[in-house]
């Protein structure tokens, strides 16, 4: 199977974590899957915002042949105009059904290039109400994590561009892949684009955090019937309590989010194993086969059995 070809283009004072990202997860992670290429407009090295430079593998030119085009983050987004090459070869490679992609506040590079007109997008959450007012035929969402408009994707602030990435992977390659990336580099396997890009109070990390070993029992017992009680109990909450703190956390009701596990563990288990419908409805706690392809249908718009066609690598 042919890789699939990305191209990074490098603008002046790129951010460093915001090319560091894609160059990690499809390059580095995933490399079986990918062939990353970086490129500035002259193929020259690019100043590297805190000092550094990178030398790209070539010019922009090596667009013309990528699957996916990546803008990571670069400084003076929102003042700076790019040269009338770049801006030409984003609109080329967008017409010829290139998937776009930005990450952080790469999105005004997509913005300048007119690839945002009519869509929602989301950039770091400090510099969305200038994009707002620059581009008023977009619609900016700075609570999103990312936006997926199908073939223009775009996402927040720095670490928003690994929830992209590996939503990126998730749609390309199946949940087991993008778990497995996950877990390596010690990240949630899957935030959802629509959970907030900022939050003013840090999470508590696990070991003290009464919501997440509830999370933890919840995972360990799917195939069990799970009610907000037995939540609330594991927490030491009251049901009342242990729901507003919940939702705190995770931006979704308790209930909410179990669903989206058996949703997210059906997907692994369709792609890992050779099991039956009838037997991951089981084990995932969704009852029935009927029952689990209309949920999953409804969550992912596709059956299990296509699902499984389309992303099982056993």
């Amino acid at each position: 199977m042919a890789r699939h070809r990305i191209c990074l283009i490098l603008l002046n004072q790129v951010l460093p974590l915001d090319f560091a990202i894609p160059m990690h997860i499809f390059a580095r992670e995933a490399p079986e899957f990918y062939e990353v290429r970086t490129a500035t407009a002259d193929g020259k090295p690019v100043d590297v915002a805190g000092g550094l430079s990178l030398i790209p593998d070539g010019d922009i030119h090596l667009a013309r042949d990528a699957d996916t085009v990546i803008v990571p983050g670069y400084g003076g987004a929102a003042t700076e105009r790019l040269d009338p090459m770049t801006v030409g070869m984003l609109r080329a490679a967008a017409k010829r059904g290139t998937r776009m992609v930005s990450i952080c506040s790469g999105t005004f590079a997509l913005a300048q290039a007119g690839l945002l007109d009519g869509l929602t997008v989301t950039t770091h959450w400090s510099l969305c109400d200038q994009l707002a007012a620059q581009y008023p035929h977009t619609t900016v969402d700075p609570a999103l994590l990312y936006a997926d408009n199908g073939s223009v994707l775009t996402s927040g602030g720095v670490t928003a561009g690994v929830d992209l990435s590996l939503h990126i992977l998730r749609k390309d390659l199946g949940a087991s892949i993008a778990n497995r990336v996950a877990r390596r580099i010690v990240m949630a396997p899957h935030r959802d684009g629509q959970q907030a890009q900022f939050f003013e109070a840090p999470p508590i990390p696990p070991a003290d955090d009464a919501v997440a070993t509830a999370q933890q029992w919840m995972l360990a017992s799917l195939g069990q019937p799970i009610t907000v009680a037995q939540m609330a109990a594991k927490a030491h909450m009251s049901a009342r309590t242990f729901h507003r703190r919940f939702v705190e956390r995770t931006s979704m009701t308790p209930l909410v989010w179990l669903h989206q596990q058996r949703i997210g563990r059906t997907k692994e288990l369709l792609e890992a194993t050779d099991l039956t419908v009838d037997e991951i409805a089981r084990q995932v706690g969704l009852g029935t086969p009927p029952n689990l392809r209309s949920h999953f249908r409804r969550a992912t718009s596709i059956t299990p059995t296509r699902h499984r066609q389309l992303f099982a690598h056993h």
